[in-house]
């Protein structure tokens, strides 16, 4: 009598565990959120610096989430999110603009010393 094999269908792929999430995310979001906000700002006020601040946080986004899709889709949203906060309000460069430019540089400064302070380099 002839044995035949039984098919069965593959094993699924064990899913990859759920990244778990850094101790700063938070305030990562909020910086990546500011960068956003800084660069909408800095562009509409025509700073010559202005794709520095887009390239940087490529470049953070690129180091803190690496592999990391969920990550780096909510840091791109939280950037995206600041970006056009802003682009909603202000259409040309003013004095509002510029003060408000001025406000989330010092607040992204702060937030960029308590992560370096608290949760290491």
């Amino acid at each position: 009598m002839p044995f035949a094999l039984a098919q069965t269908a593959p094993l699924p792929a064990p899913e990859a565990p759920a990244a778990k999430p850094a101790p700063y995310d938070a305030r990562l979001l909020r910086m990546a959120e500011i960068v956003g906000s800084v660069t909408y700002l800095r562009t509409l006020c025509a700073d010559a610096g202005a794709a520095d601040w887009r390239s940087d946080m490529q470049a953070l986004i690129d180091r803190e989430a690496g592999a990391e899709a969920d990550r780096k889709a909510r840091l791109t949203a939280a950037f995206n999110r600041g970006y056009r906060s802003f682009a909603a309000v202000y259409t040309s460069c003013t004095p509002s603009a510029v003060l408000a430019d001025k406000r989330y540089r010092d607040e992204g400064a702060t937030l960029a010393a308590e992560i370096v302070s608290r949760f290491g380099n």
